[in-house]
């Protein structure tokens, strides 16, 4: 569900501008989660209804910046470089878990993240040592730089901050906080570049990313921390390279390639002994 994110933001240039792009994913998205999670908000307002500062601050790293940053430097960086990017966010949150909760990788499991990273690294580099050296970083890696860091912290303070409501409605009360938070730049940005031309194709896009990359992809994120940890939950986007290599060649015809196999042969035996249980 994450890696059609990708797809997502290959064809947003030209047809929809970033941050209104994000502000009608987490909107539909929102609208998806709210029926199922009402009757807990209800029941729970007085419990919950004091945790609007987290709501907000959560919701401007998870749906803000992990959202909008990412299509305003996919304008002007290399898919490369953003692949490489990414690669950073599951070894950033596991060093940051280590610290803050003691969620350590180690043996078997730490050999299994290098594997991952290695694979990773040959999918989004095409096989080419050639096309790795030769990277050029652009102002557009600034942006996907920062929205590692906030998927980084997102990550953390979802665990950190404790709260009154279960998984499902938490995750729609910081969609909520997103929405707030998203609000005036959407303004500002269309005021600025203007609405866009095609109507029918921009929303159909925010249907796309609100659906899988934001209410099944965040949702299930959020459940996997709950059962794996943080540390283990966050090398899940390892995968994402991987399977954005499918989605392309079943939506676009484009057919794997020899880095795709070889990626793979690392990345599916790193994962699995990433997530087996570490010996002491």
């Amino acid at each position: 569900m994450w890696s059609t994110n990708y797809l997502v933001a290959r064809f947003a240039p030209g047809l929809i501008e970033p941050h209104l792009l994000a502000f009608f994913r987490w909107l539909f998205a929102f609208c998806l989660m709210l029926p199922f999670a009402i009757g807990e908000l209800r029941e729970k307002w007085l419990h919950w209804r004091g945790e609007w500062k987290e709501c907000l601050l959560l919701g401007a790293l998870g749906m803000w910046i992990c959202g909008a940053f990412v299509y305003i430097g996919g304008e002007t960086t290399e898919a490369l470089n953003i692949g490489l990017l990414y690669a950073l966010a599951p070894v950033l949150v596991a060093i940051a878990s280590a610290r803050f909760f003691g969620d350590t990788l180690r043996g078997l499991q730490l050999a299994g993240l290098l594997l991952s990273v290695v694979g990773v690294v040959i999918i989004v580099a095409r096989g080419s040592w050639h096309a790795l050296i030769s990277v050029k970083f652009t102002q557009g890696d600034l942006w996907i730089l920062a929205a590692v860091l906030s998927w980084t912290t997102y990550s953390i303070l979802l665990r950190k901050y404790p709260s009154s409501l279960g998984q499902f409605a938490r995750v729609t009360t910081i969609t909520a906080g997103g929405l707030v938070v998203l609000l005036p730049f959407t303004v500002a940005e269309v005021m600025v570049s203007g609405p866009p031309t095609d109507w029918y194709k921009a929303l159909m896009l925010c249907v796309v990313a609100a659906v899988l990359p934001g209410f099944g992809a965040y949702q299930a994120y959020s459940f996997l921390q709950q059962e794996i940890g943080v540390a283990r939950a966050g090398l899940v986007l390892y995968l994402g390279p991987l399977y954005t290599g499918v989605l392309a060649w079943w939506l676009l015809a484009e057919p794997p390639s020899w880095y795709h196999m070889a990626g793979a042969v690392l990345i599916i035996p790193g994962m699995y002994l990433a997530m087996s249980p570490a010996k002491k």
